[in-house]
């Protein structure tokens, strides 16, 4: 029993006759009749009564006929639906684009992007998470997201990627802190003051703790929160540094952005798993943030 038998079982229901539904299929009767004997066989039951008269063969459908009919109907709407689904994804006017990105990139590099998309793609759904780098590399394992920026260091062979971004890491720092007369810091100058700090499954915490451990600095973190506002706040404020993306710090902030001796650059990469199929929406959401850098 295939999807064109149960069209063909449909088609005769319908109509009441084999010439009436061949010629709505556009078939032959023949080919139809051996269509409907084939699916009698293949179930072991009669499915059409037949009667003759002069001009055609009549048919009613058995018991047997007609339940299988009911499941036909079911079965060829919800496949019918199936067919416009795919297409409308096909064509972009359906879908759900479901990404993990860290925190940063969340709030200040995506969301002009994302106004953007949406803008040109109204009928997509996005589904955004934020958190740790550690956060979305493991939501892209887990297959929880279709798509996932991470770090260069946690690409993997399961992964196909592209770069994103590369971007500077900086100091900040308050105006009146004793570091803002430096035009660059190096990371033991950044060692020897109180630190506010991701915590952890942040990209930025475990580098700055590994880079700790290199140069036998033990880092005194006085503030560890994930919440990129409060953090600002309190580094404007003279309470502690941090590093950050030079994305983070805008004029406005009244913070300073120093960059590191030597420099430091992050490459963020946008990523997805080689054997899960891409889908048409989230192929269409890559291009445009790769075309859109």
């Amino acid at each position: 029993m295939d999807i064109r038998q149960l069209k063909h079982l449909d088609a005769l229901a319908s109509a009441g006759s084999f010439t009436a539904a061949a010629k709505k299929l556009n078939m032959a009767q023949p080919a139809l009749s051996q269509s409907i004997k084939r699916l009698e066989q293949s179930l072991g039951v009669t499915l059409i009564n037949r009667t003759s008269n002069k001009n055609d063969k009549l048919l009613a459908l058995t018991a047997e006929g007609l339940v299988l009919h009911q499941h036909a109907t079911l079965i060829l709407k919800q496949v019918k639906q199936a067919e416009a689904q795919i297409r409308a994804m096909a064509n972009l006017t359906s879908g759900e684009v479901r990404i993990a990105v860290p925190g940063m990139l969340g709030s200040f590099y995506l969301p002009s992007r994302l106004m953007a998309f949406r803008h040109q793609y109204p009928e997509l759904k996005l589904s955004l998470f934020e958190g740790g780098t550690r956060d979305a590399l493991r939501m892209l394992q887990r297959e929880e997201v279709d798509i996932a920026i991470i770090t260069a260091q946690d690409l993997q062979p399961e992964f196909d990627s592209q770069l994103l971004i590369r971007e500077q890491m900086v100091i900040a720092m308050g105006a009146e802190h004793p570091l803002a007369e430096y035009s660059a810091v190096s990371l033991n100058d950044f060692f020897d003051h109180e630190l506010v700090m991701f915590k952890t499954g942040y990209f930025h915490r475990e580098w700055i703790l590994s880079q700790a451990k290199e140069l036998g600095k033990k880092p005194n973190i006085a503030f560890e929160t994930n919440l990129i506002n409060l953090i600002k706040q309190i580094v404007s404020q003279g309470f502690g540094i941090t590093s950050v993306l030079e994305m983070a710090i805008s004029p406005k902030d009244d913070i300073l952005a120093k960059p590191l001796d030597p420099p430091v650059f992050l490459n963020l990469h946008i990523a997805w798993k080689k054997q899960r199929p891409v889908s048409q929406a989230d192929r269409a959401f890559v291009d445009f943030l790769m075309s859109n850098r």
